[in-house]
């Protein structure tokens, strides 16, 4: 899953607010707000979860998990190749 530190990258790379980003994936606003202040792993209902993680796939964002193939390991977010 995400952690709320890609989450915030991953916003700051597409340069967008938390306001944005609810309006990308669909939830509100404090949904969002209450995502990034979570410890580590994001936390939240499955649904809002996948319509986050899927809002900033189609925006070009990939995000790295912690045991996925990375050139520079651990976790991350990236921007995708452009098409």
């Amino acid at each position: 899953m995400m952690t709320a530190a890609q989450m915030r990258a991953a916003r700051a790379m597409l340069g967008i607010d938390q306001r944005q980003l609810a309006e990308m994936a669909g939830v509100s606003l404090p949904t969002i707000q209450r995502m990034e202040r979570s410890n580590g792993t994001v936390r939240g209902m499955i649904e809002s979860l996948t319509r986050v993680v899927e809002a900033l796939d189609r925006a070009g964002v990939v995000l790295i998990g912690e045991n996925a193939a990375s050139g520079g390991g651990g976790r991350g977010v990236r921007l995708k190749a452009p098409p």
